[in-house]
């Protein structure tokens, strides 16, 4: 990973989760790091700033910063995300708001102040999404999460199609299972939350949920020299779980 030492760097929703290991792994390979999330995240990632992604001046202004900070932006990773755990029909307007106005509006707005930055510089950049498994084969009382995630996933080939001309690069990664505040609660609803999450990561075929870090080297590889060729590229990431099919053997 030296061609990411000293890059200049983007992550959302840092403050926990799979976006706080991916702005650790940048740290520890010598990128220069500035995160945007509404909480503040632990101390040592850089530099940070209050952001709400849904909102499009908070997304430019937080692409804008990192420019004026680092002198240019090279990679983007957009991670911030949430949930409702609701059918289509439970699922208020609020709902539907919120949801789509963070995991799609939001990855929309930092894609579109990044390209706008991007195309501006001889090196192009990366983009790299965090979609999910959840937007090819839908989970339970997820509807518009799972929306959501597909909509992540068009976004990121059409970012790829319009705007490979311009040096830049897009792919999203699709986490299954893993071990993270969102995890739990979802597990948090079943009558026994412990059986819940150990039933969950006995259906995947490598025995385990995933962890952030599962993750994070991933997105550290796709935002590398290595992958110079990878653009509009899906990436599942799940322990095998959606490889296999539903009747146990």
């Amino acid at each position: 990973m030296d061609s990411l030492r000293g890059a200049a760097v983007v992550v959302t929703g840092a403050s926990s989760g799979i976006g706080l290991a991916v702005a650790e792994r940048f740290v520890a390979a010598g990128a220069r790091v500035m995160t945007g999330s509404r909480s503040e995240p632990p101390d040592g990632l850089g530099r940070w700033i209050r952001t709400d992604v849904a909102d499009p001046a908070q997304a430019d202004a937080l692409v804008a910063a990192a420019a004026e900070a680092f002198g240019r932006v090279e990679v983007v990773v957009n991670n911030a995300g949430v949930q409702v755990e609701k059918t289509v029909a439970d699922t208020t307007d609020e709902d539907f708001d919120y949801v789509m106005g963070v995991n799609v509006r939001g990855v929309f707005n930092v894609c579109r102040a990044a390209v706008r930055e991007m195309r501006a510089q001889p090196e192009g950049g990366v983009i790299i999404n965090v979609g999910s498994i959840s937007g090819r084969v839908s989970d339970h009382g997820m509807a518009v999460y799972n929306t959501s995630k597909a909509a992540v996933h068009a976004l990121t080939r059409s970012v790829a199609i319009d705007h490979g001309a311009d040096g830049i690069r897009c792919n999203a990664v699709l986490p299954g299972w893993i071990a993270t505040p969102m995890a739990d609660s979802s597990f948090a609803h079943a009558a026994d939350p412990a059986a819940a999450g150990a039933a969950a990561a006995k259906r995947h075929p490598v025995g385990r949920l995933g962890s952030p870090d599962d993750v994070a080297g991933l997105v550290l590889w796709l935002a590398s020299a290595d992958a110079s060729f990878v653009s509009g590229s899906l990436f599942t990431i799940d322990g095998g779980l959606t490889a296999q099919t539903p009747i146990a053997p």
